[in-house]
């Protein structure tokens, strides 16, 4: 895990009266031996990875406001007029850390946690049986907290994935990972609780499963498998005032990471499929409106109470208003909005959905078109690039807003390669190479081809964050 993980914790009297009835008692079937777990540990423990991240030294440009206040008066004085408030660049040393990953393809593809791996500058996986790789990243998805990695290696022992959507409560799972940097660690529990939403990051897509199955620092990442040794979901947090176990773990279930993982890996980015709606669950509305004096009468006590209709949202398109009460989606039962959260992952942009809701304590059905945060049912892409090192993706039109820039493409994430050694930065926006704006992917992919056409084979490239102009050999 990464320093800034977040990583982010009957009587004997009744028996004998039950005895002495003459009349048959019929009982539930009670399994006669403990469930044997050894057969799902032995199974997954070799799909399960240690991953090591390092963390290079950068320079920050940081606020700074001087104590004693001498800023406020010679700013004023000289005519700086900055209210005491300065700029500093500071240097930040090279960090390293640790989490898990759950290997998914025999060539090398392997699940983890966004906030593991999203600040690497390299990382290193090592297997069960020690052998070490350098890994890559395909995608990463902070919405989701997960993200996906690549090492060049064949035969690798991929895990058997399940549908958590059968998972039970009180069925018993095992986590697995490398807590606190111990390798193969296997910790065993109960499914606690499902559609589970915490709150934790503003914006988070949250429908986790509830465990009591130890979750400790470094398990980020692993492998929560049911009895069968069969991946469910990726470890993600503990829930803990002293930042270790405390009988509260949480895992992304695999019906979300199957989907975010295939955009991952075909997209470069996940496809979000929106409704265009803001809520929470109608039991949490009524219980705060009870809070206010007010009485509530939806016509039903179960669903998601609709907030907000987004007015560029699929869900007014379809006719949904502030008030509706959405309590099914394609004919499933939806209680929690953790729920409604999980099913919309698992579609795309342009998927038709259907969704009945209560308005007036009348039901009413509705088919809906999905669309992307932009608005479109187009698929958003990004492009990896093998010999340059980088992912690059479009700036999305709210980024272009909150950047007061027209176009650009944006490193998402960046390894050893050419635009490395230029000096390129994961973070920064590429706004022209050689003079040629950067609107599009295809934009760039052409001016890599024109020049490795090309007799010096040179990319002038202009980043948004640097000012000059740097020279890239295009091999």
């Amino acid at each position: 895990m990464t320093p800034n993980m977040k990583c982010k914790y009957l009587s004997v009297m009744a028996l004998a009266f039950v005895l002495g009835l003459q009349t048959p008692v019929a009982t539930a079937a009670v399994p006669q031996n403990p469930i044997d777990l050894t057969y799902a540990a032995e199974n997954a423990v070799n799909s399960v990875v240690y991953i090591k991240v390092t963390t290079n030294g950068r320079t920050e440009t940081v606020q700074y406001r001087d104590p004693f206040g001498f800023e406020d008066f010679f700013g004023d004085f000289f005519g700086r007029g900055n209210g005491g408030n300065q700029q500093r660049k500071i240097q930040t040393p090279k960090r390293t850390g640790a989490g898990s990953g759950v290997i998914l393809t025999e060539d090398g593809y392997i699940v983890t946690n966004n906030h593991v791996v999203q600040d690497a500058d390299e990382m290193t996986v090592k297997l069960n049986d020690n052998r070490e790789y350098k890994a890559r990243i395909i995608g990463l998805d902070k919405t989701t907290d997960l993200a996906l990695i690549k090492i060049e290696a064949q035969g690798l022992p991929a895990i058997k994935v399940a549908n958590s959507d059968n998972l039970k409560l009180g069925e018993w799972v095992l986590a697995i990972g490398n807590p606190f940097s111990l390798t193969s660690t296997v910790t065993a529990g109960i499914v606690s609780a499902k559609a589970r939403s915490l709150g934790a990051t503003p914006g988070s897509i949250e429908s986790f499963i509830q465990t009591d199955a130890a979750i400790n620092p470094g398990n980020s990442g692993g492998a929560l498998v049911n009895a069968r040794g069969e991946l469910v979901g990726i470890n993600a947090m503990l829930y803990s005032q002293t930042g270790s176990y405390s009988g509260y773990g949480f895992a992304i279930p695999t019906s979300i990471m199957n989907k975010v993982v295939e955009d991952l890996r075909k997209y470069g980015t996940v496809q979000r499929a929106l409704l265009g709606i803001s809520g929470s669950d109608v039991s949490a509305y009524i219980d705060a409106e009870k809070e206010k004096g007010k009485e509530v009468d939806l016509g039903t006590v179960n669903g998601i109470y609709v907030a907000e209709v987004s007015a560029d949202g699929a869900a007014y398109e379809a006719g949904l208003k502030a008030g509706d009460v959405i309590t099914q989606v394609d004919g499933k039962k939806i209680e929690k909005f953790g729920e409604l959260q999980e099913m919309m992952v698992s579609h795309r942009p342009g998927d038709k959905i259907t969704v009945t809701y209560i308005r007036d304590k009348k039901v009413h059905t509705a088919t809906l078109t999905l669309r992307n945060i932009q608005g479109t049912t187009v698929a958003v892409q990004t492009l990896d690039t093998e010999s340059l090192g980088a992912a690059l993706r479009p700036l999305n039109e709210k980024e272009m807003r909150e950047l007061n820039l027209p176009y650009g493409l944006l490193i998402s994430a960046i390894r050893d390669g050419k635009l490395k050694e230029a000096g390129l930065t994961k973070g920064m926006i590429l706004m022209k190479i050689n003079e040629r704006e950067m609107r599009s992917l295809k934009d760039f992919d052409e001016v890599v081809k024109a020049a490795n056409l090309s007799t010096d084979r040179v990319l002038w490239v202009r980043a948004k964050t640097q000012k000059r102009h740097e020279p890239l050999l295009c091999r």
